[in-house]
């Protein structure tokens, strides 16, 4: 036992061993670049890798695997090229690159990595090429021959004019004291040049990408005797100015230098941090209109806004954008940020006038157009420029504008522009009450809406929230975008113009024409009271034709059992609130009767059972109607037309009374029929099961006509033509 007690630790050092060696320390963006360049490129021997070369120039690109399928550079074609990973050189005779490249000196490696431009003006010194021979640990930032020959004419001619000053001291500025390898290059981080402890600015992206005062890295980590080389792609030299300082001194900022004064984040831009500043020009202000720019200077918040949403949290130089990112800025927003071939993209637009212009604490991307965040815009200008300029347009048609572009706090529910397809409604006082019940009276984020609350509207009506599992709904209508929050109102976009309740259930039924024989059959069964009640009902509502689709034995035998009646009418009645919006694929719907219905959506078609509703989403305060054509029956409901078993005596009554009703729905002219179902007089009294029309009364007279029947065969014959009349 005591020997296995020694020999446990030891077990568990072999067992966690190997996977802690096999994990090792992480790799970066940079070293995860590179080794999938050296796995696209193993097939043509060892160490070497794949790069991407942009089609007609001399740039090239360790691939990631996005970009290795998409073969695509900033939008732009590339072809893959083969060549030997940095560090490594070809043998004659041997496949790939298998051999290392020999240690030397800086100066001998400068030529080695295809520096040798760097490698001249450093002869042209007295003091560097000594220093790059001898003892000591360095790393140099060694421009390549291309970055050299593309500096302007009269800043080379300035360098070489005072080698032992200027171009030594440019040559320095290059350099660290100290040996830096790529996975020590951090973002955000500064390393202290050899130049007057100047700072250099590193930033390492996800993409691998690596910057030097955003010049590219182009080969990285050529290890020599007395230090390290990293190739560039461009000469960089010292930044001095903060972002401050830099808007004030360029005249093309003078807007911008006054908006940020007002919003007082000029201790930001001269602070410590790295950002990147999205500077837009005079000429970005002047292009949006004045009533527009003099309402956002007026308001701090929504400057303050409007300029925060030009701030990125971290520097980002050009060099680092190969295709579309999103960025996020200040303010919150999320820009996305790309390219096409040489020019900088914001949201997709080519904005950016002139790029990667250094500071302390950061850089600066000039821009030609103002990037209004949500946040600073008024609900007018949100819609407008959304998917529901229709709605809008409809609001200003009935002089309710003022509520979209003042600073009264509102969310505004605007269906989409496809909702009017077919055409916008006439501005009438009708309409414009309609459009204040879009309107509710706080500014809203639907991300704290809850099912069942309440809202309140400007028309004085009181809206549901309905949650659902992929929907999120206010009435009948569904939100079918994200939110817009603007600087007083928030813009929630709409599946389908709103329709507010208009009375309970049975006021709805009572209301439709459609709906007489329902309910008489909901009085006589004595659920008129609940569905007047408060509650939460889904309503499938047979109409009059599906009651008079059924089978003649079917439909008698179910207005002659009251009972049995009640059970049918129940199965009709889902025991929640379910728009069509809230539907999804299928639902299982519990009824008031205790079985399921089975609701369905397709293709904008709700089926209920299978079979499909004639009207959606009308809407009550207890509840949601539907409109059906057909009786839907139970599971366990016997649906053959086999009344053997029936009292005769319980079927001729039944019979008489369908007659009857019928007869009533039929033969009557219009104005008899509101008088004698008082379809559109919908009285408090009447709320109940005392009914006052004569459907009612034959429902009632139906047990006294089956005494009558037992006690005489007269009615026999009565019956047999009463049936055959039915079947025509």
């Amino acid at each position: 036992m005591a020997l296995l007690l020694r020999l446990l630790p030891l077990a568990l050092a072999l067992a966690l061993g190997p996977a802690a060696t096999l994990a090792g320390p992480a790799k970066s963006p940079y070293q995860l670049v590179l080794q999938h360049s050296r796995l696209r490129g193993r097939q043509h021997g060892p160490n070497v890798c794949a790069v991407q070369k942009l089609i007609g120039t001399n740039k090239k690109y360790f691939t990631n695997c996005k970009q290795w399928y998409q073969r695509k550079i900033c939008g732009k074609s590339t072809v893959i090229s083969y060549e030997c990973c940095p560090g490594y050189e070809k043998v004659p005779g041997e496949k790939g690159c298998p051999a290392a490249l020999p240690l030397s000196n800086l100066y001998e490696t400068l030529g080695v990595v295809g520096s040798t431009t760097t490698q001249l003006y450093t002869d042209r010194t007295e003091k560097l090429r000594p220093e790059m021979e001898g003892p000591g640990s360095f790393t140099i930032f060694a421009p390549s021959n291309e970055a050299w020959a593309s500096l302007p004419a009269e800043v080379l001619d300035s360098l070489v004019s005072n080698v032992n000053i200027e171009l030594l001291n440019a040559l320095r500025y290059h350099m660290v004291n100290r040996r830096v390898l790529t996975d020590e290059l951090k973002h955000g981080m500064a390393l202290t040049s050899m130049y007057q402890n100047s700072d250099i600015q590193i930033h390492h992206y996800p993409n691998g990408i690596v910057t030097v005062n955003c010049a590219r890295l182009l080969k990285a980590d050529h290890h020599a005797t007395n230090g390290v080389v990293h190739l560039i792609d461009k000469v960089i030299s010292t930044v001095t100015n903060n972002i401050q300082q830099i808007i004030e001194i360029e005249d093309t900022f003078e807007t911008l230098r006054a908006a940020v004064a007002a919003s007082g984040l000029n201790t930001l831009l001269e602070g410590d941090g790295q950002f990147t500043l999205l500077a837009p020009t005079n000429e970005a202000f002047e292009k949006i209109p004045a009533e527009t720019l003099n309402r956002i200077l007026g308001d701090p918040e929504a400057l303050r806004d409007l300029l925060n949403n030009h701030i990125l949290k971290s520097a980002m130089c050009a060099e680092a954008i190969v295709a579309g990112m999103s960025v996020e800025t200040l303010e919150g927003t999320t820009l996305e940020v790309g390219c096409s071939g040489d020019m900088l993209t914001i949201n997709g637009k080519a904005i950016i006038s002139n790029k990667d212009i250094l500071a302390t604490n950061g850089v600066i991307h000039y821009i030609d157009e103002l990037l209004i965040p949500d946040s600073a815009k008024t609900l007018f200008e949100l819609a407008t420029e959304s998917d529901v300029s229709t709605a809008v347009d409809l609001f200003r048609q009935a002089g309710l504008g003022t509520h979209l572009s003042g600073n009264e706090r509102v969310t505004l529910l605007a269906p989409l522009n496809s909702v009017f397809k077919d055409g916008t409604p006439n501005i009438d006082a009708r309409t414009k009450n309609l459009l204040l019940n879009h309107l509710i009276k706080e500014q809203l984020a639907s991300k704290y809406l809850y099912h069942g609350q309440t809202l309140n509207t400007l028309g004085g009506k009181k809206l549901r929230v309905f949650v659902y599992r992929n929907s999120l709904c206010i009435e009948n209508s569904c939100i079918a975008a994200h939110d817009k929050r603007g600087r007083y109102g928030t813009l929630f976009t709409m599946d389908r113009m709103l329709t507010p309740p208009m009375g309970t259930v049975m006021d709805v039924l009572k209301g439709d024409n459609r709906f007489s024989m329902l309910v008489a059959a909901i009085q006589s069964a004595g659920l008129t009271e609940m569905l007047n009640r408060e509650g939460v009902y889904t309503v499938f509502a047979p109409t009059n034709e599906a009651f008079q689709a059924m089978p003649p034995g079917q439909l008698n035998k179910l207005l002659g059992n009251a009972k049995e009646l009640a059970n049918i009418l129940k199965y009709h009645i889902g025991d929640e609130i379910l728009v069509s919006g809230g539907i999804g694929s299928l639902v299982r719907l519990k009824s008031l009767q205790g079985d399921k219905l089975e609701v369905s959506s397709k293709n904008n078609v709700v089926n209920v059972n299978k079979e499909p509703v004639a009207e959606a989403d009308i809407m009550a305060t207890n509840g949601v109607v539907y409109a059906i054509s057909n009786v839907l029956q139970p599971p366990d409901t016997d649906t053959d037309a086999d009344f053997s078993h029936v009292d005769a005596g319980n079927v001729v009554p039944s019979m008489l009374l369908t007659s009857r009703l019928m007869g009533a729905l039929f033969t009557s002219s219009k104005v008899e029929l509101e008088s004698s179902l008082c379809l559109h007089s919908i009285r408090p009294q009447e709320r109940g099961d005392e009914l006052a029309d004569s459907a009612l009364e034959i429902f009632k007279q139906a047990s006294a006509y089956s005494r009558a029947a037992r006690t005489s065969v007269k009615l026999a014959p009565v019956y047999q033509r009463l049936l055959e009349r039915m079947k025509h």
